[in-house]
């Protein structure tokens, strides 16, 4: 773990948790169509804060057969830096791996930069798995100005 990076659990997201990542989500101007429908593939990231458990990050991913979406990948502002969003990339892609998926894509308007270094790369829509087409986030979440990437695992 890098230096200063916070002590978290990363674990199963349950409905418990859902305001929060919501709250996260929603100050970082990420969308939230659908999250609450994700919550068997959302993980959260849990420290202890003043002795009780807090949500400090969040990341999920949409199944469509053996392609999946990655979505709402978010770590509190002040925890930003500090290593958490890859170590939370880093499960959600384990998670994906170990339900046979065989292509994670994702859209972003703001961190295209960021996920080349999990190998991520950039692709057009119309080359993304066509079922990906229906979900919230190509149909309403994203705007067609979005990056949109792909990684094979």
């Amino acid at each position: 773990m890098p230096t200063g990076a916070p002590e978290v659990t990363i674990r199963a997201a349950t409905s418990a948790d859902t305001a929060a990542v919501l709250a996260l989500l929603s100050a970082s101007a990420l969308p939230l169509d659908g999250v609450p429908d994700v919550l068997t593939d959302l993980l959260v990231a849990e420290r202890l804060s003043s002795g009780a458990p807090e949500i400090v990050g969040a990341v999920a991913f949409e199944r469509y057969g053996d392609a999946a979406l990655l979505r709402s990948t978010v770590v509190a502002p002040r925890l930003r830096g500090a290593g958490l969003g890859e170590r939370l990339v880093h499960a959600a892609l384990d998670l994906a791996r170990a339900h046979a998926v065989r292509d994670v894509v994702l859209l972003t308007t703001t961190a295209a930069e960021w996920f080349p270094r999990f190998g991520f790369t950039r692709i057009t829509r119309d080359e993304a798995p066509l079922a990906l087409h229906a979900s919230n986030e190509f149909q309403y979440a994203c705007p067609a100005s979005a990056t949109v990437m792909r990684l094979r695992v």
